[in-house]
């Protein structure tokens, strides 16, 4: 899948690894997504290009989702929030990842899908700032991720 871009990108993680990856697992990457107003937010990628969950042979579908519920238990216990959105799309870039986005008590559209902040943040400078804006810098949220998955026992490649 020359074309893909999550491909691609997992490609250029053997030669170097990206300042964005918090963890590699064995079936999958996880990246700090460059949205940090929803503090923690990261996006799992798996290594194997598929479309649909149904492509993946039983045992990387199952071992996938434990990479899934351990990314987002790290997460929780790193930034502490209300809620853990999880969100399998792929209209956009149609390889198999998860958007994992975690809602704050604070948030004023807690009730709300995050992709409405995000189209604004498409249009409009300001609401982009805001949306890119986190609490911390993406290095200390990394560690704090990656410490926690340390601490659960996370298997890295």
């Amino acid at each position: 899948m020359n074309s893909c871009p999550f491909c691609l990108k997992i490609q250029t993680l053997a030669q170097q690894l990206a300042p964005d990856c918090v963890w590699e697992f064995p079936h999958s990457h996880l990246f700090l997504g460059k949205w940090q107003f929803y503090h923690g937010y990261c996006v799992l990628v798996t290594k194997t290009h598929a479309r649909e969950l149904f492509d993946l042979a039983t045992e990387e579908r199952a071992a996938l989702f434990e990479e899934l519920t351990l990314a987002a238990k790290a997460i929780h216990l790193a930034v502490t929030p209300l809620k853990m959105n999880y969100e399998l799309l792929g209209n956009q870039v149609p390889h198999l990842h998860w958007h994992l986005f975690p809602r704050f008590e604070s948030d004023p559209e807690k009730l709300q899908p995050a992709w409405l902040r995000l189209a604004r943040a498409e249009q409009d400078p300001h609401a982009l700032a805001q949306a890119m804006a986190g609490p911390e810098t993406p290095e200390k949220t990394r560690a704090r991720i990656r410490n926690q998955l340390q601490q659960l026992g996370a298997n890295s490649s």
